[in-house]
């Protein structure tokens, strides 16, 4: 499937269409936040990922409502956190979220993380009833899918041998560095959608030396580099900016393409940007 523009779609294992590049709003909660959501807008963006833990989905719906753009040209994306699991639990996250944002449903619902903290021995009987109840809001209409975020092989595989409804998508940290093959393998072989946050890996990816030169090689920037190899991927790259021009340059990515040689060079180059999170770990502080 060749991708031109960041409104062409993926289409999710329950037929709902998905754009292929999203905007990231973690930490958009600093600052001038309803601008900077306002901006990204105007520059293009209409796949917004937020979260009950980010603090920006009553931002996210202010900018969404500000633009006049109509609800159903957005995807709009949110994720219950580790103290929201559970069946209840679940339900009345959903709930808060959709209040915060003013909204009547989610195009797109997830667990955030698979265990509440690493030493939580009863994580597959948590996962498994935070997991109906996103069944049920799917049924019901809320959501229009649901997911998982953080959830490896083994995660996964506990809620296959016990749900209804299959996972439509995951999201994990992937960026050059830390390209996580085995969870893509494993969702995309299961035709479960992957999204990558932190696309781009923080400065020590941006300043690697072979991401450098191909950024030359290219004519774009390191950035760029990044969010296009996820494509290439099959990967929706989750990037985020403060800035109207790198909201516009993290869009320009269908002008090129990274070589099957290039690509490999990627895969194959030593852990680099590693965030420091794991979810069956606790975390790592990385200076």
């Amino acid at each position: 499937m060749k991708l031109t523009n960041i409104y062409d779609t993926y289409t999710l294992n329950n037929g709902v269409k998905i754009p292929c590049v999203a905007f990231g709003t973690y930490k958009a909660a600093q600052g001038d936040n309803v601008e900077i959501l306002r901006m990204a807008i105007k520059s293009g963006y209409r796949y917004f990922d937020t979260a009950s833990f980010y603090g920006t989905e009553k931002y996210l719906g202010e900018a969404v409502r500000m633009s006049g753009i109509p609800r159903e040209e957005f995807f709009i994306a949110s994720k219950l956190w580790k103290d929201e699991m559970g069946y209840e639990e679940a339900k009345q996250a959903c709930r808060r979220s959709l209040e915060n944002l003013r909204m009547d449903y989610l195009d797109l619902y997830l667990i955030h993380w698979p265990l509440p903290k690493p030493d939580h021995t009863e994580w597959k009987d948590l996962d498994n009833r935070t997991w109906k109840a996103l069944e049920e809001l799917y049924e019901e209409g809320k959501v229009r899918a649901i997911g998982l975020s953080n959830f490896l092989p083994h995660h996964i595989d506990n809620l296959l041998e016990n749900c209804r409804i299959k996972p439509m998508a995951d999201q994990i940290e992937f960026h050059p560095g830390y390209a996580q093959a085995a969870a893509v393998r494993y969702c995309q072989e299961r035709d479960i959608m992957v999204q990558a946050w932190s696309p781009i890996g923080r400065g020590r990816v941006l300043e690697d030396e072979m991401i450098v030169q191909m950024a030359s090689k290219y004519g774009v920037s390191p950035a760029q580099v990044c969010l296009r190899y996820a494509l290439q991927r099959n990967v929706i790259p989750l990037p985020k900016s403060s800035s109207a021009e790198r909201m516009k340059q993290n869009q320009d990515l269908f002008s090129f393409e990274i070589s099957r040689e290039d690509m490999y060079r990627i895969d194959t180059m030593p852990q680099t940007g590693w965030s420091g999170e794991h979810p069956d770990r606790e975390r790592v502080r990385i200076q």
